[in-house]
């Protein structure tokens, strides 16, 4: 399974050339989307002027529907907690959401699709794609 980012879906509702094929060419249900993704995504919208934010959330609702929602679980918690120890004793941490999503990347054994490259190449176990690196 693949799971997404926000920076994926981002790029996706940006019309990007490398995202948008990609994403249109795989079965929704083979998609993922971690609860924290989600949250993220909702929170960006929810600050815009309630104008724009109500056609863009709707927008999301939709891509989101037939796509599995991933919730953050005990499992994905032993993950989370589990990398943040790892790489604080290494001296380099990643930010707190993307630990989540990591960790619920490992806890589902999925595939990440994300830019932020910098990151998660990090987290030591984590699959991962960046659909805007040049093959």
């Amino acid at each position: 399974m693949l799971i997404l980012d926000s920076n994926t879906i981002s790029y996706y509702f940006r019309g990007d050339p490398q995202v948008v094929p990609r994403l249109q060419a795989l079965r929704p249900a083979d998609v993922g989307v971690p609860a924290i993704v989600e949250y993220e995504l909702r929170y960006g919208l929810l600050r815009l002027p309630q104008q724009a934010a109500a056609p863009r959330l709707e927008a999301l609702a939709q891509l989101l529907r037939p796509m599995q929602l991933l919730p953050f679980d005990s499992e994905c918690a032993n993950h989370a907690a589990r990398i943040r120890v790892s790489l604080e004793a290494l001296g380099t941490p990643i930010g707190p959401h993307d630990t989540l999503i990591a960790a619920t990347a490992l806890r589902y054994q999925a595939t990440l699709v994300t830019r932020n490259v910098r990151e998660f190449s990090r987290v030591q176990g984590l699959h991962w794609q960046n659909w805007h690196e040049i093959c």
